[in-house]
């Protein structure tokens, strides 16, 4: 069988070689340098990852080859593949990664646990982690899932603390001085006492339940409202901690993020779904939080 022009260009053509110790000169692995270009490639892009199709656009290598590539470098530990959208990520788990990213390193500690939890759940997932005024979502596992209503995300997309179960999980969990701080920042010049009475009621009612959803809706227009009110969605969520200093929501620990199931509201109560379904999160949730404390994570 002849041998395909591709692979015959790698076979003759001349490498750059160095001098070993003693003086020989040594060609370079090929294979070792593809590995390499990628894994620069994407330690050199924006921390939003990178597609299959871009690295292609920037190495010039075959998809294929690229992918084998991929798969070596993931099995490894030095690169992972987002669920949310298919993109490549160098690890920051690993010593040659980048250090600074701590929010994709969360989200690289709960992709799998992602993937677990869509074996368990058949709804969908979205992890979120707070931001000054709203919670953005860092990976979630809906391409998993074969219901079309069920595309969760994107990652970055915001999500408000008053109007979705993800935001309320957060509020529920984090301190008294974290939580007035963000109400204040969302608090209309003109909202009445009855609104902030509302607001700590949900509260309380998520503590003593165990869980977050989305009702009742609160009256403040902040972000997400209308959506919440029209989406013919439900959700439930409970928050992922940092276990072992005893504080947040019953003791859980500090809360870094929050983690949801979300359904088709015609399809099932939320009672339903929490009692088919919250021990499965809460335990998923727990697992992030002790694998994020495990590897250093701090907010």
């Amino acid at each position: 069988m002849d041998t395909p022009p591709a692979v015959l260009a790698e076979v003759t053509t001349p490498r750059a070689s160095v001098t070993g110790t003693t003086g020989a000169r040594v060609k370079q692995v090929r294979a070792l340098e593809r590995g390499l270009d990628v894994l620069l490639a994407l330690r050199e892009a924006p921390g939003h990852g990178v597609s299959l199709n871009a690295l292609h656009a920037r190495l010039g290598l075959p998809k294929a080859t690229l992918l084998r590539l991929l798969q070596t470098l993931s099995a490894k530990g030095l690169v992972w593949r987002r669920l949310a959208d298919g993109a490549w990520l160098p690890s920051l788990r690993h010593a040659l990664a980048r250090p600074e990213d701590a929010l994709v390193s969360l989200a690289e500690i709960a992709s799998p646990l992602l993937v677990e939890l869509s074996s368990k759940v058949v709804w969908p997932s979205v992890i979120a982690v707070p931001r000054y005024d709203h919670m953005d979502i860092i990976e979630t596992n809906s391409p998993m899932t074969r219901f079309d209503f069920a595309h969760l995300g994107p990652v970055g997309a915001k999500l408000s603390y008053l109007h979705t179960a993800t935001g309320r999980a957060y509020l529920a969990a984090c301190g008294d001085v974290e939580r007035e701080a963000i109400i204040a920042r969302l608090r209309p010049i003109d909202a009445d006492e009855e609104g902030m009475r509302m607001l700590h009621a949900i509260i309380a009612d998520t503590r003593a339940r165990g869980y977050s959803n989305r009702e009742p809706h609160h009256p403040w227009a902040d972000r997400n409202r209308q959506t919440v009110l029209r989406d013919g969605k439900s959700s439930m969520a409970v928050p992922v901690c940092l276990p072992g200093n005893g504080t947040g929501w019953g003791g859980r620990g500090q809360p870094i993020a929050a983690l949801n199931i979300t359904w088709p509201t015609r399809r099932a109560r939320v009672e339903e779904v929490a009692a088919q379904h919250l021990q499965a999160l809460q335990a998923i949730a727990s697992r992030i939080g002790a694998a994020a404390l495990a590897e250093g994570f701090t907010r």
